[in-house]
């Protein structure tokens, strides 16, 4: 069931949005080479205990996963595509890096993604890393009521193909609210005017993911929760909380 969030309700995930937005901003400043991924999760943990927030992703046990997840940023790493466990790994110059972070706040929860490369870029991955921000800027543009989940889908999907670049099978958005995972889906693919209509109260993390060798098939790493492309081609995620409104979709993550 998709619940509709009312005017402060939406006024109060952006405030929860606003902390995922800052710990992001920290967690990029600080990632740098020879700078491990568990240094990475503290600056993020460092901006959710000043915001007095908590995080939705430590702990969360989803029945898929082996373990419940042990912090709260993920932190996947060149051809790791989302849900990366930080870990005692020192970036390199070069490095590929999807930082993927949650808050909660006064009951609301806010989810956010950002790609970026570490020290001297290729330039396939500053172009794989543009398409995934153009992805989601359409996937927003695309979240009007009048509108359906499938052109949101459609919008991001349209764009992810025309670079040649793939997309994991089953992984997409969701609806956000009081939970982190909450309906609707929403697929990074899909045919326009299919799917649920957007609705004014609509609450959704949009949030394409690309692979760069252009194949869609990944696989799990052993610890259970890492997604890793199969051809071993890097990937790239971006993400926001946006809000379906009259006035056309508001941004609550926004950096």
């Amino acid at each position: 069931m998709v619940e509709l969030k009312t005017d402060t309700s939406i006024d109060a995930m952006h405030e929860a949005g606003q902390v995922v937005g800052r710990a992001l901003t920290a967690a990029r400043q600080a990632a740098d080479v020879g700078v491990s991924l568990l240094e990475l999760d503290e600056v993020a943990h460092g901006v959710l205990r000043e915001a007095g927030a908590t995080s939705p992703f430590l702990g969360y046990h989803p029945a898929f996963a082996p373990v419940p997840f042990p912090a709260v940023l993920c932190a996947s790493v060149n051809d790791a595509i989302v849900h990366g466990v930080p870990t005692a790994y020192r970036l390199r110059d070069g490095d590929l890096v999807s930082l993927d972070f949650g808050a909660e706040l006064g009951g609301w929860v806010g989810d956010s993604a950002i790609s970026f490369v570490v020290g001297r870029p290729r330039p396939a991955d500053v172009r794989l890393v543009e398409t995934a921000e153009r992805a989601l800027a359409a996937g927003i543009e695309a979240a009007v009521v009048g509108n359906r989940v499938g052109d949101i889908a459609h919008a991001i999907g349209s764009v992810c193909r025309a670079a040649g670049y793939g997309i994991p099978e089953g992984f997409g958005g969701h609806g956000v609210g009081r939970r982190m995972h909450e309906d609707p889906p929403v697929p990074n693919e899909g045919r326009p005017g299919r799917g649920m209509p957007l609705r004014h109260g609509m609450v959704l993390a949009i949030e394409p993911m690309l692979i760069g060798g252009g194949t869609d098939g990944y696989h799990e790493a052993p610890d259970g929760w890492t997604l890793r492309t199969n051809d071993g081609s890097r990937a790239a995620h971006a993400e926001h909380t946006v809000a379906i409104t009259d006035a056309g979709p508001r941004v609550l993550t926004a950096r």
